[in-house]
């Protein structure tokens, strides 16, 4: 039987109106099937190509996900609240914790791929970290077992050299409290945050589906004299964030 929805739109539009009525009630939940294209083609009397943009549609909200030979599936996900000062503050760092754990306030979250290597900057990270020679740190965040976030940092090959920053695993507090260890501790953050569509790769590794844009963040970190001891690209799945900023007028 076709759902009740207004007939003052596109048929597409109504078929996939009423599904995002049902995925946001509650009652198609995360990892349900939606009807398919054949489903969608006997309830409404229509063409197959009406009922792929009504899916479309879902799809590119980021609520639905198509699976190759499979269907289409809801993918609910709440978001994550980005708090741009609480999770850098050095009290969470300089405590030990990860700044992870402001983000997601004891959901589950994993580094599921690391990779650390040393190699020459490119112009743009050199002329922020005033340095031809960088260690880098690439990674990709997971919460709740679904990819959020890429984040690549680039930090001074001599100033960082045989220490727990060029290792996968940089102890408690990550890689600020270890700058810290080396007398450089961050003290002054600025971020410049723009959207853009994803790099093909980049769509793979966060498994975005078509038409998802990506945030991108750029992050330098400074000591209190002022002297650039990480530069941090992160790539966020735009449908996975709240980006939140807090300050005074």
């Amino acid at each position: 039987m076709s759902e009740s929805v207004p007939h003052d739109l596109p048929i597409y539009r109504r078929i996939a109106d009423g599904l995002r009525a049902r995925i946001l009630s509650g009652e198609l939940r995360d990892g349900d099937r939606l009807p398919g294209e054949n489903t969608l083609m006997s309830d409404y009397s229509i063409a197959r190509a009406t009922a792929r943009q009504a899916l479309a549609v879902l799809i590119n909200e980021g609520l639905a996900v198509p699976k190759r030979g499979s269907g289409v599936y809801v993918r609910l996900f709440k978001p994550i609240r980005r708090h741009g000062s609480r999770r850098l503050s050095r009290e969470q760092w300089g405590e030990g914790n990860a700044i992870w754990d402001a983000d997601t306030r004891g959901r589950p979250f994993a580094v599921d791929e690391v990779e650390v290597v040393r190699e020459r900057a490119s112009d743009e990270v050199a002329r922020v970290l005033d340095g031809a020679e960088v260690w880098v740190r690439r990674r990709r965040y997971s919460v709740d077992g679904r990819p959020v976030q890429l984040a690549t940092s680039f930090f001074p090959a001599e100033l960082v050299e045989d220490s727990a920053i060029t290792t996968p695993e940089t102890g408690p507090g990550g890689v600020y409290a270890r700058l810290g260890d080396l007398g450089v501790a961050p003290a002054h953050f600025t971020e410049e945050v723009r959207a853009r569509m994803p790099a093909p790769r980049e769509s793979e590794l966060l498994g975005l589906p078509g038409g998802t844009p990506v945030i991108v963040v750029a992050r330098t970190a400074y000591t209190a004299g002022g002297r650039p001891v990480e530069y941090n690209e992160m790539v966020l799945d735009s449908a996975a964030y709240i980006l939140q900023y807090d300050f005074d007028a």
